[in-house]
């Protein structure tokens, strides 16, 4: 997978309005990914919404004696100073890209879905036949993008992401600005899903979302799967 290039986008938003309680982008729904990636070849950037240091949820991080393997490599990486100076989303241009993929963390549900500048940048990648992916809340970002006929990409697609059940089971929903499923149906996409907090992804050609953490393993190997038979079919 030399030579390709994929972007990553986070949050930047690192506290939940109204409550006071940290937030930003969930580390292993970045890491696993990221590494999964950059191990196969691919070059990738780090952007976010506003630029500069993306807030990591500290929860996500887990401690010393629990770290999840890439989150703790993504520390020990040089990657971590990516990360302090990440580019704004508005500097981005979605068409250099052949992946687009949007890390979850509950930060996401107050600046995705609200930024045309990233509705833009998946906007342009998915309409030249990048592979977009989102794992979790992640797919807050893909609510705003289009396909070439200006209809929204997961129309008629089958998606998923963290469901309403999940989001009242972590008693956040009535603190969050939308519920991500309901938005998703209503966007009409063909929403799937497998129970309360366990491991599901699904791709629909090069559109790949994953419902929650746990699925992360397995969005990476869908997002590698898609960008293998867009190279086969280029070839």
């Amino acid at each position: 997978m030399t030579g390709y290039r994929a972007l990553f986008v986070l949050t930047s938003v690192g506290e939940m309005p109204g409550l006071g309680r940290p937030t930003g982008w969930y580390a292993d729904e970045f890491a696993t990914p990221f590494f999964a990636l950059r191990d196969a070849g691919l070059s990738i950037d780090v952007a976010s919404i506003k630029g500069g240091a993306a807030p990591v949820d500290p929860k996500s991080l887990g401690s010393d004696d629990d770290r999840k393997p890439n989150v703790a490599r993504m520390l020990a990486d040089d990657v971590a100073a990516e990360l302090r100076a990440t580019t704004p989303i508005a500097e981005v241009d979605g068409a250099g890209y052949d992946i687009v993929f949007l890390p979850g963390g509950h930060g996401v549900m107050w600046d995705f879905a609200q930024s045309e500048a990233l509705a833009g940048v998946v906007s342009a990648a998915f309409q030249r036949g990048a592979v977009v992916g989102a794992v979790c809340h992640g797919p807050a970002g893909l609510l705003g993008a289009v396909d070439a006929k200006g209809a929204s990409i997961l129309k008629g697609r089958s998606v998923n992401g963290f469901t309403d059940a999940e989001e009242r089971a972590v008693e956040l929903d009535d603190a969050m600005p939308y519920l991500l499923e309901t938005r998703m149906r209503a966007a009409g996409g063909v929403f799937e899903n497998a129970g309360l907090f366990e491991a599901h992804a699904v791709r629909d050609g090069t559109l790949v979302t994953g419902q929650n953490p746990a699925s992360v393993g397995r969005v990476a190997d869908l997002l590698l799967e898609a960008l293998a038979e867009r190279a086969k079919a280029a070839a």
